[in-house]
Formats: structure tokens, C-alpha cells, sequence
């Protein structure tokens, strides 16, 4: 069965999708720790990142790149914190969250809950500022 991330990809399930291109995807995550934390997947299914090719890899993180500049520029932080830990899904996924300090990156914190029109007006900025890039 497809992980859930493929199902987004496939667009079986909505997703508050930031930026996409052929090969990668990123996507506010439901559970977020801070405003603007995004989830960077490459399309094609891989359980663990370190198992990804080489160039994709490196085109996934260049991909994250550009959307923590994004991200950066609509959502106040003193940096975009990284994080993969990969066991909650079986799809290889950097988690992108803005920081104002190093215990913001927690994930044991409790989420936070934001309304659809928060997510999608997040999305939103985040997409505008990552097409200019």
C-alpha cells in the first residue's frame, strides 16, 4: 500500500502544498510545531532518505533549500531548523520549521492547532514568495 505521502502525491489526499516541481514536493505539515513547518518529499517512494540516489538526494536538499528561503521570508525566525528523523512514515521527508530558539525544534512539544484558513493562507505566502525564487 502507498505510503500517505504518495497519496498526496497522487493527489488521492489534500494537501496545503507549498512547492513542486517533477521531482519533489513540500507541504505544511498538519501537525505543526511552529507556523510555516513544512514537510520536503521526493515524489518517488523511498522509505529511508539515506537510501535515495545520490543525485536525487541532492536534489531534494537543494529542493529544501529553496523553500526555507521561502519560508524564511513570510514567517518571522531567527533560521529554518532541519530535521529528518524518518520512522513516522515510510517515505523519506526533511521536516523544514522555523526557529526562534534551539528547543523549538522539539517533537515532543505539544502541536499546534491552526484553522484551514490558516493553513491555506500560510501556503499561500510560502508558494507566492517560493515562485519568485
Amino acid at each position: 500500500m502507498a505510503s500517505i505521502f504518495t497519496r498526496i502525491v497522487n493527489g488521492e489526499i489534500p494537501a496545503y502544498k507549498v512547492a513542486e516541481n517533477d521531482r519533489y514536493l513540500a507541504f505544511l505539515d498538519i501537525n505543526p510545531l511552529h507556523k510555516g513547518h513544512t514537510l520536503v518529499i521526493p515524489k518517488r517512494e523511498v522509505d529511508y532518505l539515506f537510501n535515495l540516489e545520490d543525485d536525487e538526494l541532492q536534489g531534494l536538499i537543494v529542493f529544501a533549500k529553496k523553500v526555507a528561503k521561502a519560508i524564511e521570508a513570510v514567517i518571522p525566525c531567527k533560521r529554518i531548523g532541519v530535521a529528518v528523523i524518518g520512522l513516522e512514515v515510510p517515505h523519506a521527508h526533511v521536516h523544514l520549521v522555523p526557529l526562534q530558539g534551539v528547543y523549538d525544534i522539539d517533537f515532543s512539544k505539544p502541536k499546534l492547532k491552526l484553522s484551514q484558513e490558516e493553513f491555506s493562507s500560510i501556503a499561500a505566502s510560502i508558494q507566492e514568495e517560493f515562485l519568485k525564487r
